[in-house]
């Protein structure tokens, strides 16, 4: 799993990689604050080694929650800022700071 933050001196937005290794999965997604918790929203590409990728441009200055959703699980990512424990969700979810 990673997290890449690219931030952009000319406008307020940070571009974040976020990336994960699943070989077997057949779909995966990042969902969170930024996207309505959505999988349709974050989808992930697949690419030919296995890893699901996407770059999305989050608002800097914000704090976001969220999670992989891979084949229909919930997943941390542990390169997360720092986590939070979510009571909808009973468990934590990762925050990423931009």
């Amino acid at each position: 799993m990673s997290l890449k933050k690219q931030f952009i001196k000319t406008k307020p937005v940070v571009k974040v990689t976020f990336s994960i290794d699943a070989k077997n999965a057949d779909s995966a997604a990042v969902v969170g604050d930024f996207n309505n918790w959505d999988p349709s929203e974050g989808a992930l590409s697949k690419l030919k080694n296995g890893t699901f990728k996407a770059t999305y441009d989050l608002v800097k200055d914000a704090i976001y929650e969220f999670k992989y959703l891979i084949d229909g699980a919930y997943v941390n990512d542990p390169e997360a800022d720092f986590y939070k424990w979510n009571d909808y969700a009973g468990s934590e979810n990762g925050v990423l700071v931009v």
